[in-house]
């Protein structure tokens, strides 16, 4: 993953994190803007080219992330060689919380994703110096456990029709806090990461997702679906 040294300013003066648009929906919210100038000496901008991944499941895990831009996928390796898809990171989601030092997950990027990398031990250090910033990362830290057991919900006892329509309106919620209310659900995944994710087939995700589009609950648009009837996705999303 290319990446460079942000510039850095000196205290008190603009900084890359002053301008970084996903700020308030970052871990880097917590800090006041007089102290952004410390996150901004620890930042390396790094962009990842679609396919390209920049965690790998088991290595030692020696720096942690912010996504800005892109979405990026999660997944794990089990002991077959299979992979399972166990989320996809937008803007302002943090990646690199690891048990004993390792990293618990594999994560490549979906389309063209930029990042703020942190070297871990100097990114603790500030961490440490902050009890703010650390009630913050308990916070995201929170969120993934959440994240992790909706998931759980989702995948469990549900027909295909239900888990497709909860995780429309999942992604339609995400991407709403990003950037805004819309009808249009942007998908840049592959029907494969989607179907893998919620433990189903590509032909049973391309099946439903036809159906769907056929009782005008959604119109399919290239990489994204609009919903069209919010109400009946919804009730498919319930059972």
């Amino acid at each position: 993953m290319p990446s460079q040294r942000s510039a850095c300013a000196r205290p008190g003066g603009p900084s890359y994190c002053d301008a970084c648009k996903v700020r308030p929906l970052a871990v880097c919210a917590a800090l006041e803007a007089g102290e952004l100038h410390e996150l901004d000496a620890i930042v390396h901008q790094g962009r990842v080219a679609p396919k390209e991944t920049f965690i790998h499941q088991g290595e030692d895990a020696t720096s942690v992330f912010s996504v800005v831009e892109g979405t990026v996928r999660l997944y794990k390796l089990l002991s077959d060689g299979r992979r399972q898809i166990v989320g996809f990171a937008m803007p302002g989601d943090f990646l690199g919380l690891a048990l004993h030092n390792r990293y618990g997950f594999s994560a490549d990027a979906v389309d063209a994703v930029a990042l703020c990398k942190f070297d871990r031990a100097e990114f603790d250090r500030l961490v440490s110096a902050k009890p703010h910033f650390l009630r913050r990362l308990h916070e995201f830290a929170t969120h993934e456990l959440v994240i992790a057991q909706e998931q759980m919900t989702l995948i469990g006892r549900r027909s295909a029709e239900e888990r497709i329509a909860a995780f429309l309106l999942t992604m339609r919620d995400r991407w709403a806090r990003i950037s805004g209310a819309s009808v249009t659900v942007q998908l840049p995944m592959q029907r494969l990461d989607i179907a893998d994710y919620l433990g189903l087939t590509i032909e049973t995700v391309s099946r439903t997702l036809t159906r769907l589009a056929r009782d005008r609950v959604i119109l399919i648009v290239p990489e994204a679906v609009r919903i069209l009837d919010e109400g009946r996705l919804a009730q498919l999303a319930r059972g």
